[in-house]
């Protein structure tokens, strides 16, 4: 960790006074505790309201009123086209072709219909992988896709784990699991960001190893997504899908995203269920039977844009687009090194942070994991106008964000940490 950082005031106000991304912080509206801002550090888990999703959700109101049916192709943002607005600013965050990616449904629908046509087994091929203690969503679809197709769980789902008396699954142990499963793997699915600890995985390496022995990779990215550099094309993964109410700033429910590498979206062959937002544009409106997907990600929707769900969405976007993905990253590596390093300054607590050290192995969240007061040190926070999250049994999630969280709100929660008695 670097030397410069200091655990004190000053110091993180003088950070604050060079961030050049600290005006984005004023496109964000807080939650008030006694009449001032929060401290907010749950971005991991709901992100900020954007303060342009009013003037957005007015004007879509306000189009309805004026145009009814006819803004599908009147309104400011034609609704029959909507979900083109998304292709571009997607595109950037997640490393993929414009074609690759589609602002769609939801992510755990969005994961169930990537998985009807990744995971496609056979007697002899018929396993998927993953990782042990994946968020509750991604291990009930897998265990109900393959029962699906009449497999029992606990021989069609691998799980790697980390070691004994480890908290972090270490990477050739995922390696050494796909290679041992073999010819029987069909599919590896990973969380690309753990929820719980914070570990962002090696996805161009698990990738290539799924590859390797004939099967298919793709990764949940919904604490991964505006939180970690990616670069879905150029590692190859095959598919992927995400949520957008976390790092994505984009409202509880808000619409969810999907990528398809162009190989598989451009292959109109490539099984998928069919529905009318998916067919070709150009014959959508003819009425006429057969399914003919539209080239790329986007074959795979099913129904209309939501578009009022959506519109939280166009705006986080902007903002995103704005500040810079790269120039986020680059805060965030400091700005949750600083965070970091103030925690281990709190000696009297007994916690351990366990999330990974090294910047490339981890977004912005910190998992303190306590051995215990735990919960009282999280009412302190709480009571004092700091917002983080609590994971059963005995976990802290602290997430700094680059777009609207200061080195001054990482000292105050230092400071008050050091307040909470043993």
């Amino acid at each position: 960790m670097p030397a410069v950082y200091e655990a004190t005031l000053d110091y993180a106000r003088s950070q604050d006074q060079v961030d050049t991304l600290f005006p984005f912080r004023e496109r964000f509206l807080f939650p008030q505790h006694n009449d001032e801002d929060v401290r907010y550090f749950c971005g991991n888990s709901l992100g900020l309201q954007p303060k342009s999703v009013e003037y957005l959700m007015t004007r879509e109101l306000r189009d309805w009123a004026r145009y009814g049916v006819e803004g599908h192709f009147r309104a400011g943002y034609p609704w029959f086209s909507y979900h083109h607005f998304f292709t571009e600013r997607l595109a950037k965050l997640v490393g993929a072709q414009k074609d690759e990616v589609v602002a769609m449904n939801a992510l755990t629908v969005n994961l169930h219909l990537l998985m009807l046509s990744f995971y496609r087994p056979t007697p002899g091929r018929y396993k998927i992988l993953m990782e042990a203690g994946a968020f509750p969503s991604d291990q009930y679809a897998i265990e109900t896709q393959v029962r699906m197709y009449g497999y029992d769980p606990a021989d069609a789902i691998v799980e790697i784990a980390p070691r004994e008396g480890a908290h972090l699954i270490e990477h050739e142990d995922i390696l050494k699991g796909i290679a041992d499963s073999g010819e029987t793997l069909a599919l590896v699915m990973i969380g690309g960001v753990n929820y719980y600890t914070g570990q962002f995985f090696d996805l161009a390496g698990i990738t290539a190893a799924a590859h390797a022995v004939g099967a298919y990779c793709g990764f949940d990215l919904a604490h991964a997504v505006g939180n970690v550099s990616l670069s879905l094309h150029d590692w190859d993964v095959d598919f992927a899908c995400w949520c957008s109410y976390k790092y994505l700033n984009s409202g509880p429910g808000g619409v969810g995203g999907a990528f398809v590498h162009q190989r598989h979206g451009n292959d109109p062959a490539m099984f998928r269920l069919a529905g009318w937002w998916g067919n070709g544009e150009e014959n959508r409106f003819k009425m006429q039977k057969g399914f003919h997907p539209q080239p790329g990600a986007a074959g795979w929707q099913m129904s209309n844009a939501p578009v009022f769900n959506m519109v939280a969405h166009n705006a986080a976007l902007d903002i995103f687009d704005k500040a810079g993905m790269d120039a986020l990253r680059r805060k965030s590596v400091h700005l949750t090194g600083y965070m970091e390093y103030l925690l281990r300054q709190v000696a009297h607590l007994d916690f351990e942070v366990i999330t990974p050290t090294d910047p490339e192995r981890r977004g912005c969240q910190l998992s303190l994991l306590f051995g215990a007061n735990g919960r009282q040190v999280f009412d302190t926070l709480t009571e004092n106008g700091v917002v983080a999250d609590w994971r059963e049994p005995n976990v802290i999630r602290i997430a700094p964000v680059p777009l609207y969280n200061t080195y001054e709100d990482c000292y105050r929660l230092y400071e008050l940490m050091v307040s909470v008695e043993e």
